[in-house]
């Protein structure tokens, strides 16, 4: 992608999404994405200062038909310009925010609500593993592969013997993940992590343990972008998309031998020279962390520290919201919530307000990463 055409082109004005906490507590066999969709779009349209009908393009992930949503939405005729859907896998959360973006950059729609809606607990989704769950790939389940959890944990084995690294070194980044969410209203898991409690708690696939896993809930998160011009009449200080980047790992499993590395890198190169930036340049960063391991992997990627020493950069603080680089500040996927990357986006936008409950001082520059087959990196700016 060619950050030129994005660079200042795009803002951020409205954000929204159900209370994740609330939506964990009380399961509803009859909740579905699209109802939890939009809910969180009328909260963002508020958010904005928005009409309806100010929307002229809409982006989903794991909302599975455009049409239907439109219909269920009351959607004029003729009312959009621009519609895209994307799987539920989350990978795409920065595709589709990165389609929406192009889309407003290149004039093909003003302004583009960007919905994602998951039933996943309420409708009994596992993600692999146990009655009812399906492979990442069939190539992978006779080896008893049957879900991305297993592929991390065989790439952060191979990783803890390449670099000699201890167990128990991804336990900075559960406890970060929880302490952020203890103040988050919307929060799954507010209760206190210690590190023994972590360290107590069961294998899932070793080497990783209950609380390096992401949660399987319920809800919704909606972003809404449009120029920065139609964003200065709008009701929040605007959010630039600054630089953006993709790349794409074609395998028929979820496990590589390079872990994705090589596309990571490539995304990383583009990104910090398209944008004249660097990791030092950034305020607080969200990385999608299916599984903790996944954030060592995108520290040591994008820069931020050298490849094998991500296990010992992350301790003592440095990652917490007083630190050199605050991470996953509102919880993160372990203890927020897990909407496959759109709640990181989320907390980067109220960030950059000014309006996180774990707010970092003069925050300017935010950084999301998702490492996974799809490699996706956004930054967003204070306009």
């Amino acid at each position: 992608m060619n950050n030129e055409v994005l660079r200042d082109k795009v803002a951020v004005v409205g954000i929204g999404s159900v209370n994740f906490g609330e939506m964990f507590r009380n399961r509803d066999e009859f909740r579905s994405a699209e109802d939890l969709g939009a809910r969180a779009l009328k909260a963002a349209l508020d958010d904005a200062g928005l009409e309806k009908d100010a929307i002229d393009g809409l982006c989903l992930m794991r909302i599975p038909s455009y049409q239907q949503f439109g219909t269920i939405l009351g959607m004029n005729p003729g009312q959009l310009r621009h519609v895209t859907q994307f799987e539920g896998a989350g990978r795409f959360c920065g595709v589709t925010l990165q389609n929406a973006a192009m889309a407003i950059a290149s004039g093909m729609a003003e302004t583009v609500a960007c919905i994602y809606g998951n039933n996943g607990r309420s409708a009994g989704a596992t993600y692999g593993g146990g009655e009812g769950g399906l492979p990442t790939a069939a190539f992978e389940y006779v080896y008893g592969m049957t879900s991305p959890g297993a592929a991390v944990a065989m790439a952060y084995s191979r990783y803890m013997h390449t670099y000699g690294v201890p167990d128990g070194a991804l336990a900075p980044l559960a406890l970060n993940n929880r302490e952020n969410a203890k103040n988050n209203p919307l929060a799954v898991m507010r209760d206190d992590l210690t590190l023994e409690t972590y360290l107590g708690s069961r294998f899932i696939a070793e080497p990783l343990r209950l609380f390096d896993y992401c949660l399987i809930n319920d809800g919704a998160v909606v972003i809404i972008l449009t120029t920065p011009e139609r964003a200065r009449d709008l009701n929040k200080p605007s959010v630039l998309l600054k630089a953006a980047g993709a790349s794409v790992t074609l395998n028929t499993t979820y496990q590589v031998p390079d872990n994705f590395w090589a596309s990571a890198v490539d995304v990383s190169d583009r990104l910090w020279s398209d944008s004249g930036l660097r990791p030092t340049d950034i305020d607080v960063a969200s990385f999608y962390d299916n599984f903790t391991p996944t954030i060592l992997f995108s520290l040591e990627a994008f820069g931020y520290c050298e490849r094998g020493t991500a296990w010992e950069w992350v301790k003592d603080g440095r990652i917490e919201t007083g630190g050199e680089l605050p991470l996953n500040t509102s919880g993160g996927h372990t203890s927020e919530s897990y909407m496959q990357g759109w709640n990181h986006i989320a907390e980067l936008v109220r960030q950059i307000r000014g309006e996180s409950v774990n707010q970092v001082p003069d925050c300017e520059l935010a950084h999301y990463v998702c490492y996974a087959p799809v490699i996706t990196s956004l930054v967003f700016s204070k306009a």
